[in-house]
């Protein structure tokens, strides 16, 4: 039955224990009895489970199966060190010891049923200062992408910042907010995640209520976070301005954070202390510089004092307020200059967007 996990092994026990683990990651699963597994049933299942009963008699078979990703060899003997070849003898990707591994199989099945590919590149972006426009940038940033065709999530990871559905037009959207998802542990199914959100300009929002605020634990945003970036194309997420044990949490999921900055000094000055604190927790940190054609500092200025790359350089765009309180959300306009600094941002950040990959400069974007 294409589309559903196969599971190879005459060991009655472990057979049980697969089963248990494809039905709690929400997968079908095929069976093959006997002899070698039916033509087209191995090369076309998203994953194939191996006993580890079964793998020595595999490799040997005149017609062993053809050599292919996603092959998992499954065993339960932590003390037998033949397990690694044998695994190698029929081509495993990895070797599964239960009942150790069980969590992590459970992913690993959820994940191809759910037909995971490459993950959603994601994005955080958060203000150098108080009203730097983060939240503005981050829904621009989304609203962009989605526009482009990408499969786009936005986040919003600050409780006290208002919400971005209101920001978006959408706060009478019909869907969950943080709060159903305060609870989350372990595993959350990317499908499920992306179907359950409010639906606006052709993305998905994860928003705060208004309801009084509800701290979300570290564990429910991992949770989310990493079922948001299964569902592959773009994550972006708005986050706050203090460092604790979520934000950071939200920081260790990021390929890539911006740090929008005014162009003032007073605004480097505060942007230096939590570029500190974030470079500690995330790695690829790079900072865009807003409104940069007063008499102020420039955008490799402003880099240089912070020590970041710089991301680009962002105008004002003017009437952006009123448009938004008329329900166009911050991007919405192709043609203005926040919407054209997005788009050049995903030509060059996304993989498909190939091309070279500038070193900034006014009115640019490098990644």
């Amino acid at each position: 039955m294409t589309g559903s996990i196969l599971i190879v092994t005459e060991d009655e026990k472990l057979l049980d224990d697969l089963l248990r683990l494809c039905a709690a990651a929400g997968a079908e699963a095929e069976v093959a009895h006997g002899g070698p597994p039916v033509p087209g049933g191995w090369e076309s299942a998203p994953l194939v489970l191996v006993g580890d009963d079964r793998a020595g008699p595999l490799a040997g078979a005149a017609r062993a199966p053809a050599r292919r990703p996603g092959v998992l060899l499954v065993g339960r003997d932590l003390d037998d060190p033949g397990v690694w070849r044998r695994g190698m003898g029929i081509g495993a990707e990895h070797v599964v010891l239960l009942p150790d591994g069980e969590s992590w199989l459970t992913g690993r099945i959820a994940d191809a049923a759910e037909g995971a590919g490459r993950q959603a590149l994601t994005v955080g972006v958060m203000g150098g200062r108080g009203g730097a426009g983060a939240s503005t940038l981050a829904c621009a940033l989304a609203v962009t992408a989605a526009r482009a065709g990408h499969r786009t999530m936005l986040v919003d990871g600050d409780p006290l910042g208002g919400g971005l559905d209101i920001l978006l037009g959408g706060e009478r959207a019909e869907g969950l907010r943080w709060p159903a998802f305060a609870d989350s542990r372990g595993r959350v199914g990317g499908v499920a995640l992306e179907e359950s959100l409010p639906r606006a300009h052709g993305l998905r929002v994860l928003s705060w209520d208004r309801g009084e605020s509800a701290a979300v634990p570290p564990e429910a945003v991992r949770a989310v976070l990493g079922a948001a970036r299964r569902r592959g194309g773009v994550v972006v997420v708005d986050l706050p301005r203090r460092l604790d044990e979520a934000v950071a949490e939200a920081l260790a999921q990021l390929d890539l954070g911006l740090l929008v900055v005014p162009a003032e000094l007073r605004a480097v000055a505060a942007a230096q202390r939590i570029a500190s604190r974030v470079g500690m927790v995330l790695r690829d940190l790079r900072v865009v510089v807003r409104d940069p054609s007063g008499p102020g500092l420039d955008g490799e200025e402003i880099a240089r004092l912070l020590g970041l790359r710089l991301a680009g350089e962002l105008p004002a765009e003017g009437g952006l307020p009123a448009a938004v309180d008329a329900g166009r959300p911050p991007g919405g306009d192709a043609r203005g200059p926040l919407a054209r600094f997005c788009a050049e941002f995903w030509a060059r950040a996304l993989p498909e967007g190939g091309g070279a990959r500038p070193s900034g400069g006014r009115g640019s974007v490098a990644v």
